[in-house]
């Protein structure tokens, strides 16, 4: 299988490159990427515990699913793309904000993304793939914010990130 390859950009979003995924978080170069959120009617995250043999932040609890953009595809494709692939649902996504992070992991990997964050709604259950995901739930956002304040290790970097800086997008 062909190594998937991340858009480098600047700090404008602007694409300079393409880079294959894993030289891209060994040389913690900036990239574009994507975190999507889906609420359900009573205002509950739909939260993913990442696989436990992710090559980071395994069995970590995070947003609904994350991924990075192909050549040529825009932020909504992505999303809806990635959102089918891991949690086996498509929903109309919405985009809000974008962000820049740079996170450090224990493995020498670093995420150092423009992260566009994207939001949805949906009342169903996921079929989730297995390879990407180990577990899922809803949750409401007061409770999300309470528990990363009391259990931040459980979580993953960026996530924990988003809900800092944006949990006012979110709960709007």
């Amino acid at each position: 299988m062909k190594e998937e390859l991340v858009i480098l950009v600047d700090e404008q979003d602007n694409q300079i490159g393409l880079m294959p995924k894993m030289e891209a978080h060994e040389k913690a170069v900036l990239h574009r990427a994507f975190s999507v959120f889906i609420f359900n009617d009573k205002n509950e995250l739909m939260l993913q515990q990442r696989a436990l043999h992710k090559y980071h932040s395994p069995g970590l609890w995070t947003n609904t699913c994350c991924s990075h953009q192909r050549d040529g595809e825009d932020n909504i494709a992505a999303g809806t793309r990635r959102l089918q692939e891991e949690m086996g649902f498509v929903v109309p996504l919405k985009e809000t904000t974008s962000f820049i992070y740079k996170a450090p992991f224990d493995n020498g990997l670093t995420e150092h993304e423009l992260d566009h964050i994207l939001l949805g709604s949906y009342n169903g259950e996921p079929a989730i793939n297995e390879d990407e995901v180990a577990s899922w739930k809803w949750m409401p956002l007061e409770d999300v914010k309470d528990d990363i304040q009391e259990h931040p290790e459980e979580y993953t970097a960026w996530f924990k990130i988003i809900f800092e800086r944006f949990y006012s997008h979110l709960e709007s």
